[in-house]
Order: structure tokens, then sequence, then C-alpha cells
């Protein structure tokens, strides 16, 4: 078959417009879940149909081609695009079957509080299906989601959005060590540190009047979700918020240290974005979630 008889690559297309965004072969396997042998080979592939190298070599190092640059800059943005109407096309035909996409930043918010109750929202809504994806990266309009949830992300594109949640922290542990030493825990045992919540031990000793220096700093956990099983079973405590604690203290799997709730300053919110095909029930979801976390708190702990 001749050259110009032969079918245009697309995937080759692909995964050279990845290697040209993230930075070369490697990065480009990483980003598509593939291989570095597989992404070469659709270089060569590409580069045989083009009669024209995309990539040069400079020993352990590669860069684009001039021919390599002009090519990404021509296709890139048609790529986003097809990729882009195929996802909307996609979820419009999907709404119909009452789904909606809830993209969040709060992973342990969905372990304990969402994703343990949406069943309650699918009966409401006569079986809706509520598929929930984590990330901490800034959202964009490329992106698949109907509702952003999050405390720390904002939303660029246009959408209408719900206060659910004002958060407070507290510090808990298991009632054996609490029950024993009260407030005075908080000097004695280890406090574990939250790597994606950088910004909630600092705040937390501000407002209790400590210092770093008058605390025992314990080991180190990416998400909240990791520390829970250590603080209900080891000798240390834990700086939380309090609706992703609230369950476990109620079930007296721990307590709370005397004196330690404050407001954190943080305000959760889900925002509604205009794109969404089934903006109703995206709408009544934020509503059913703003009663949810009402409902997780009680009077008591409030």
């Amino acid at each position: 078959m001749s050259k110009e008889n032969q079918d245009v690559p697309l995937n080759a297309i692909r995964a050279f417009v990845m290697i040209a965004r993230n930075g070369g072969v490697s990065g480009a396997a990483r980003a598509l879940g593939t291989t570095q042998s597989s992404v070469s080979r659709h270089l060569s592939v590409l580069e045989h149909y083009l009669g024209e190298q995309l990539l040069a070599r400079r020993g352990r190092t590669s860069g684009l081609t001039d021919f390599g640059r002009s090519f990404v800059s021509v296709v890139g943005d048609s790529l986003d695009t097809i990729c882009f109407t195929a996802q909307r096309m996609r979820r419009s035909q999907q709404s119909a079957s009452n789904r909606i996409v809830v993209r969040t930043s709060l992973s342990t918010f969905a372990y304990t509080i969402l994703i343990p109750n949406l069943e309650s929202f699918s009966a409401q809504t006569g079986g809706a299906l509520v598929d929930v994806m984590t990330s901490m990266a800034p959202p964009t309009a490329h992106d698949g989601f109907d509702i952003l949830l999050t405390r720390d992300l904002d939303l660029a594109e246009p959408g209408a959005h719900w206060d659910i949640h004002e958060e407070r922290v507290v510090c808990v542990g298991a009632p054996s060590h609490v029950a024993k030493k009260g407030a005075g825990a908080l000097r004695t045992m280890p406090i574990l540190t939250i790597t994606s919540r950088p910004d909630i031990l600092p705040n937390w000793l501000n407002a209790m009047d400590l210092s770093p220096d008058q605390i025992q700093l314990g080991a180190r956990y990416d998400h909240h979700y990791l520390a829970l099983p250590a603080v209900t079973t080891g000798r240390c405590l834990l700086v939380a918020p309090e609706i992703i604690v609230s369950g476990l203290v109620r079930d007296r799997v721990l307590q709370i240290v005397p004196g330690s709730q404050t407001p954190s300053g943080m305000h959760y919110r889900a925002y509604v974005v205009d794109r969404t095909p089934n903006i109703v029930l995206a709408r009544s979801f934020c509503r059913w979630l703003g009663r949810l976390c009402r409902n997780s708190v009680t009077p008591e702990e409030r």
C-alpha cells in the first residue's frame, strides 16, 4: 500500500502530542498509562508516515525538531477539541440514564461521609448513579465532571455554587488514652501529621495557643483517611476536620480531647458547571449534600 493510501495513525499522533507535552517518551508513557516501548513504537510509526523526524535525540536527552514543533502546534489543539467533544457527547448520552460525575479534592470526606451515603441519594432520586473521582489538581473545562466538591480549588468556568459546610477541626485519640489524660494528652502524646493538609496543624496550634515545641510530632500520612486506623488503635492523636471523625466519636471509637475544637476558616463548596447535561440532578445533589453535612455533626458536637 502506498503511503498516500495509508490510514492516518491517530493513536500515534496522540502519543506524539503526549511526548511533546510531557517532556519525552517516559513522561508520555506515564500520562498514557502504557510502556515506553509502546510510545516509542507509535513515534516510529508517525515518523515513517510523515517522512520526517519529530524527535531529535542528543545522547541521553531528546527534544522536538522544528518539524515536530510545527506539527504538534497544529494537531494538539485539534486533538483536544476532538476529545472534549467526544466526552460531552458521551455525557449527553449518559444523562438520560440519570447519572452525574462528582470530582472532589476532599478524599477523606468522600471516603467517610459522601460515599457511604450515596445509596440514600440514589433512593431519593429514582436510582441515580453518582460517579466519584478525586484529584488535587486544578480543574479545567476539558475535565469530564458535573460537580466540583472542594475546599481549596477554584472553578474557572461558569457554574453555580453551594456552601455546604463550614469546617471545624478537633483533636482526637483513642478513648482509653484521652479519658485518662484529658487536655494533658496534647503535651504528652505524639500528634500525627497530614501532608495533604499542611495548614491544619499550624492553624490549630495557633488557635490553641500552643507552640510547635510544646507538642510531639508523630508519624506522617498523606491523607486523614490513612491516619484514622493509626489513631484509633495507637498511642497518638490526630487533628482532623470534625465532620470526618464525628461518626467515630459517636460510636466511641475516638474521643475528642477536651477544649480542642476550633474553626479552621475553611468552607466546603459544591460547584455545578453550566455545561452539565443533567443540571436538575446536579443541583439536587448539592442540596442533598448540604443536608447531609448538617446532619453529620450532632448539635452537641457543633
